[in-house]
């Protein structure tokens, strides 16, 4: 698989991830915690995917496979971390949600 492919699979998942830790905090919001919980956790699982295959661009590249720096890694890459930012911030909503009870 070529770098492009393996960036794509990367940001599919890292997106997937990301969507689910916005709307974690939507049903959080709306009091409704169980939903909340099950997206950060299917949000963690799509996270993971896409950390995999980073990790294996990173052993390839050590392994002296990959030289190359792509703008759609980078791109990838910019959305990973953006991914783990909404992850964090997903857990700290929730609590806090959970502790002030809001009232709509």
């Amino acid at each position: 698989m070529d770098t492009e492919q393996i960036c794509f699979e990367m940001i599919c998942h890292v997106g997937e991830a990301r969507s689910s830790f916005i709307e974690a905090i939507q049903h959080a919001r709306q009091r409704n915690f169980v939903r909340a919980r099950e997206l950060i956790d299917s949000g963690k699982e799509s996270y993971n995917l896409g950390h995999a295959v980073h990790a294996g661009l990173i052993q390839a590249e050590m392994e002296g496979e990959r030289e190359h720096l792509s703008l759609i890694l980078i791109h990838a890459e910019d959305q990973m971390m953006s991914a783990e930012n909404f992850k964090i911030l997903s857990e700290e909503f929730l609590a806090l949600y959970q502790i002030i009870g809001i009232k709509e």
